[in-house]
């Protein structure tokens, strides 16, 4: 089976100039869960000057159903971002960072290793506040400004933020850099590294039309959790031309054709998908709530 972790209404909302009510949010939220959801990145813990589309994440947090068989995670990228998740709900911080010394100088002016250890101090605080913490690993398959980044620098990440607390690794395809191939290298040099008892993430963006191949490359290398956004919403504020998310509805149909199970209502799916372009009042990206399932 294959764990979807929904992303829509934190990436697939933070880079949208409408900026939706916090009630419609949370009706995003209760409408995932009743097609079968059951793990959420719902919220992000940045600067609200910065990224104002996510400025009511503890509100959010306090309106969103409590379920013991759902999961809720927070984007969390510094020392501020953690103490706000640490008085809400949230269940899972994902601590972000990417592997690019010019990314992440770019955009949070501090080089990789200076990142790394801050946010090894950022995990070690979550973990002893009771909170599961994923380790998101951005631009890992190549960098808008550098090109390709070497596995040695992303396993090497992964290997710090493992030691620290992290129960869970994600590797972001940022801007949308992969190809399967390169999928394929990478899982298996994590697994390599790492064993098979590691939960590993993949997320990916469609900016050059490959995130559903790459997610199938993942899939045939052994990976069963992947990011996805409800209509193929999405996009990072920080990374250029950084297009939607893999489509969840699209991505459930791919596995449904496969017979691989997902636990979700597909059906339901395409119907938030419409309901979404309704709210966001411009044509979104999803492809089977256009052409209907076959």
């Amino acid at each position: 089976m294959v764990e979807i972790c929904e992303v829509g209404p934190r990436d697939g909302l933070q880079n949208e100039e409408k900026i939706l009510s916090t009630d419609i949010k949370v009706q995003l939220i209760q409408r995932l869960i009743d097609a079968g959801i059951r793990n959420i990145e719902a919220v992000s813990f940045v600067n609200p000057k910065l990224v104002p589309q996510m400025a009511d994440a503890e509100e959010v947090m306090k309106r969103v159903p409590k379920r013991d068989n759902v999961r809720y995670g927070g984007l969390v990228l510094s020392r501020s971002g953690l103490e706000r998740a640490l008085k809400t709900d949230v269940n899972f911080l994902h601590v972000v960072i990417t592997s690019s010394d010019t990314f992440n100088l770019r955009n949070a002016n501090r080089t990789v290793d200076k990142a790394v250890k801050e946010l090894c101090q950022v995990i070690q605080d979550g973990v002893a506040a009771n909170k599961g913490v994923s380790g998101v690993i951005g631009t890992a398959f190549g960098c808008p400004y550098e090109g390709s980044v070497p596995v040695s620098r992303v396993l090497n990440i992964a290997e710090k933020f493992l030691h620290d607390g992290c129960s869970e690794i994600t590797l972001a395809d940022t801007t949308g850099m992969a190809n399967p191939r390169q999928v394929e290298e990478m899982v298996v040099e994590f697994k390599k590294a790492f064993g098979n008892d590691i939960s590993l993430g993949l997320h990916f963006h469609n900016t050059r039309g490959l995130g559903l191949a790459n997610v199938l490359a993942g899939y045939q290398a052994g990976v069963r959790r992947f990011d996805s956004s409800i209509a193929g919403l999405g996009g990072c504020p920080f990374a250029p031309k950084a297009v939607g998310n893999v489509c969840t509805e699209d991505m459930v149909h791919m596995f449904h054709a496969m017979e691989v199970k997902t636990n979700t209502n597909l059906q339901q799916l395409i119907e938030i998908a419409k309901w979404m372009e309704l709210q966001m009042e411009r044509p979104l990206d999803g492809m089977v709530m256009k052409a209907g399932v076959v």
